[in-house]
């Protein structure tokens, strides 16, 4: 324990016999109890050193890859001031419940989206809260909303290495993290620090995916590093962490997500992540229940 340690473990990100470090069953006594009607299998964090890599494309674009192959799915949209998960979409159900949690509501192809989006009158009203306000609505994302039945619940995370990713990350019994990246030499710096915080957490860091990676010239065909020359591989060999996946500047996928129609995506960007995360977190199909 830090000689400077004022007992509040809610906002340290040191590793210490205290917080039970090392210790599954004192790290699992952390945790936020999720709703006594929720039954979720794997939960999977979506986390970025900075903004606007494309963070919740990707989180978007993983669960509906995760749902085609026969799962059940939901995203908590944990980016409280910037939610975009129901825009991508096209989702604009109230969230309802009653006494006993909140009810998700469900995407064109049943993919269940908690996001803060879909509890304002005005999608575009900002929400203006500080920092222990907003990780509360997160983590009454978790503890009150009803996730039945779920096989993957991906959790987009807000950028950074601040209150809120510390928050999901010792609240929520996450069973590892994507860390998503643009190819500029600054990002690769930062996300040695998502890589950096998630390995302070014990958080098992599951791979990296880099977004905007290049461009296909319409005409030509020729790849276009519109950003230069990716270090993604290296900081991949550094960390010891698969590269799960490179998505495009697409004017396409980028078409669907403004329209609120990403679950009609055509590509194979990130066909290896899903089956990574298939793989490494196997779980029995809805198709199979049947």
């Amino acid at each position: 324990m830090s000689e400077n340690c004022n007992h509040d473990c809610s906002s340290c990100a040191a590793a210490c016999p205290s917080k039970g470090e090392g210790n599954g069953t004192q790290r699992e006594n952390m945790y936020e109890k999720p709703n006594q009607l929720s039954d979720v299998k794997h939960i999977i964090g979506v986390v970025s050193g900075k903004g606007g890599v494309g963070k919740s494309l990707v989180t978007s674009m993983l669960a509906v890859l995760m749902q085609r192959k026969g799962y059940r799915v939901g995203i908590l949209d944990a980016d409280i001031t910037g939610p975009s998960i129901p825009k991508a979409f096209g989702l604009d159900k109230p969230v309802e419940g009653d006494d006993l949690g909140m009810i998700p509501p469900a995407t064109t192809t049943g993919i269940e989206v908690m996001s803060v989006n879909l509890m304002l009158d005005d999608v575009t009203s900002p929400v203006i809260w500080r920092g222990p306000v907003i990780a509360g609505t997160v983590k009454q994302f978790w503890t009150d909303t009803i996730w039945k039945d779920i096989d993957y619940l991906f959790v987009d995370c807000p950028p950074g290495t601040g209150d809120v990713p510390l928050t999901v990350f010792q609240s929520l019994p996450l069973d590892g993290i994507l860390i998503v990246s643009s190819p500029q030499e600054l990002v690769s710096m930062i996300v040695e620090k998502a890589a950096n915080m998630a390995r302070m957490m014990h958080i098992p860091v599951l791979g990296l995916v880099e977004n905007m990676s290049s461009v296909i010239c319409p005409d030509c065909g020729r790849e276009i590093k519109v950003f230069g020359e990716s270090h993604i591989e290296e900081i991949a060999l550094k960390f010891g962490y698969p590269l799960l996946g490179r998505i495009p500047l697409d004017y396409k996928l980028a078409a669907l997500c403004d329209r609120g129609m990403i679950e009609l995506m055509e590509n194979h960007y990130l066909d290896a992540a899903a089956d990574a995360l298939e793989g490494g977190c196997p779980v029995e199909k809805e198709k199979d229940k049947e």
